[in-house]
C-alpha cells in the first residue's frame, strides 16, 4: 500500500503562487509515477500534469496544455516528495487538488492511478 498526503493549498490572488506537496509512505517500487489531478465544483476530475520515475528516466514530466508553462512539477525522490509549483494563477484554476501514484509510466487517465491522496483546496480570487 501506499499512502499519499497533499498539503500547501490556500487562497490566493490571481497572479499568485502556490506550491502543492505530496508526500508518499508505505511501498515503492524502482519505477512509479506521480500525477496531479483538479477537481473544480461542478467540473468532472481532470489531469494537470505527471512526473515519471524510473532507475533509468528520473523526472520525465507533463502537463495539461492548460497549465503548461504555468505549472512545474518536481520531486525529492528521497523524500519521497513530490511538488506542484503553481505560477501566474486564474480563478479558473480554483479545485481542489489531488495527488497520485501508479506503477509504471505516467498516464492523463485517473483510472490508470492506483493510490490517491485526500485533497487540498486550492482558490485563487479574482
Amino acid at each position: 500500500q501506499v499512502q499519499l498526503v497533499e498539503s500547501g493549498g490556500g487562497l490566493v490572488p490571481a497572479g499568485g503562487s502556490l506550491r502543492l506537496s505530496c508526500a508518499a509512505s508505505g511501498r515503492t517500487f524502482s519505477a512509479y509515477s506521480m500525477g496531479w489531478f483538479r477537481q473544480a465544483p461542478g467540473k468532472e476530475r481532470e489531469f494537470v500534469g505527471a512526473i515519471t520515475w524510473s532507475t533509468w528516466n528520473p523526472g520525465t514530466t507533463y502537463y495539461a496544455d492548460s497549465v503548461k508553462g504555468r505549472f512545474t512539477i518536481s520531486g525529492d525522490n528521497a523524500k519521497n516528495t513530490v511538488y506542484l509549483r503553481m505560477n501566474s494563477l486564474k480563478p479558473e484554476d480554483t479545485a481542489v487538488y489531488y495527488c497520485a501514484a501508479k506503477y509504471g509510466s505516467s498516464s492523463i487517465a485517473e483510472r490508470d492511478y492506483n493510490y490517491w491522496g485526500q485533497g487540498t483546496q486550492v482558490t485563487v480570487a479574482a
